[in-house]
C-alpha cells in the first residue's frame, strides 16, 4: 500500500524535492509559513494544510526542510506541531541541516511517543534538489531507513545510512567543512593568481586538468571570475551550517582550524550587508585583505 507523505517546508530545496515526491506519484499533504510557497505545490496536486499537526494527522510519513535547529523543534513539538497529530508508527524525517546533538533529543522524545524519526540532510544545491539528483546522509535505525528508502530515491541518487541518529547531521556538517574550505582555497589561489600578475581564468583552466580540479574550482571558482555572486547557496546559510559544525566541534573536542577561519571570513561579509550573496563570494573578503578589487 502506498505511503500517504507529508510535506513541510518550500523554500529553494524543499519545493523542488516535494515536486519530484508528486511526480512519482506520491500523495502529498503540504505546509508552509508563507501560503503562496505552497501555490506550485498546489497546483500539481499536492493538498494544503493549516498547520504541521493537520499534516501529520493525514499522512504515514512527514518530511521537514527548514531553516534552523530551532525551526526544526517549533514544527515538531510547538503548538499545533507534528507531535500533537502524528499517529504511533509514523516517521519523521528531517532533511533539515540541524545540530547533531539536537537531533538525537528529538528523536528520543518522538520515540517516547512511538514516532520513528530520520535524520536526512542533503547535498546537492537547488539544481540536485530540481534534478532529483541529491546526495541524502542519513541517521536512524536500520529497519526505518529501509521503509523510506524508495522515497529517498524520488529525490536523490547517493543515498548512504551513515548511522544512528544524529549520523546524518554528522556527516553533513563533515560535507559542508569539505565545501566551505574549499571554496576558501579556490578563492585564495585565484587571488593569488590575480595578485601575482597571472590570468586567474587561464591559471583556473590548468587547474582544473589537475590534482586540483574539483567541482568547487569548476563551479565556485567560475562564478569568483565572472563576479556572478547570484545565489545557489547564500552566505547566509553557509554562516549558519559552519555555525553548527563549531558548536558540534566545542562539544566533541575536534580541532577543525581552517573552517573556523573560513566562519571569520563569513562573519565578515555579514558584517558588511553581503549575507544575500552566493558562498562563493567569500573571494570578496581576501580582495580586500590583499588590496584588490573590482571585476577580475
Amino acid at each position: 500500500m502506498a505511503l500517504k507523505i507529508g510535506f513541510i517546508g518550500s523554500g529553494i530545496m524543499g519545493r523542488p524535492m516535494a515536486l519530484n515526491l508528486l511526480k512519482a506519484g506520491h500523495p502529498l499533504w503540504v505546509y508552509a509559513r508563507r501560503a503562496e510557497a505552497l501555490q506550485p505545490l498546489i497546483a500539481a496536486g499536492a493538498i494544503a494544510c493549516a498547520n504541521p499537526m493537520e499534516v501529520a494527522s493525514q499522512v504515514d510519513v512527514i518530511f521537514t526542510v527548514v531553516s534552523d535547529t530551532p525551526d526544526v523543534e517549533q514544527v515538531i513539538f510547538g503548538e499545533r506541531g507534528i507531535a500533537s497529530g502524528a499517529r504511533p508508527g509514523s516517521v519523521v524525517v528531517d532533511m533539515s541541516t540541524i545540530s547533531p546533538a539536537a537531533t538525537v533529543a528529538f528523536a528520543q522524545r518522538l520515540e517516547a511517543l512511538g514516532i520513528d524519526m530520520l535524520d536526512a540532510p542533503v547535498s546537492g544545491g537547488e539544481t540536485g534538489a530540481i534534478n532529483a539528483a541529491l546526495s541524502i546522509m542519513v541517521g536512524g535505525k536500520d529497519a526505518v531507513f529501509e521503509r523510506i528508502r524508495p522515497l529517498f530515491a524520488c529525490i536523490g541518487k547517493n543515498i548512504v545510512h551513515i548511522g544512528d541518529h544524529g549520523a546524518g547531521q554528522v556527516a553533513k556538517a563533515c560535507n559542508q567543512i569539505v565545501v566551505s574550505v574549499t571554496i576558501e582555497a579556490v578563492a585564495e589561489a585565484l587571488t593569488f593568481a590575480r595578485k601575482n600578475g597571472a590570468d586567474p581564468a587561464k591559471v583556473r583552466e590548468a587547474l582544473l586538468g589537475g590534482s586540483a580540479g574539483s567541482k568547487i574550482l569548476e563551479v565556485h571558482g567560475q562564478r569568483m571570475l565572472e563576479n556572478n555572486f547570484t545565489p545557489g547557496f547564500k552566505i547566509g546559510l553557509h554562516r549558519k551550517d559552519l555555525r553548527i559544525v563549531i558548536e558540534a566541534a566545542q562539544l566533541s573536542g575536534a580541532a577543525i582550524p581552517a573552517a573556523a577561519l573560513v566562519t571569520q571570513h563569513l562573519n565578515s561579509m555579514a558584517g558588511e550587508g553581503e549575507s544575500e550573496l552566493d558562498s562563493s563570494a567569500v573571494v570578496k573578503v581576501l580582495e580586500r585583505l590583499s588590496g584588490i578589487s573590482g571585476k577580475w
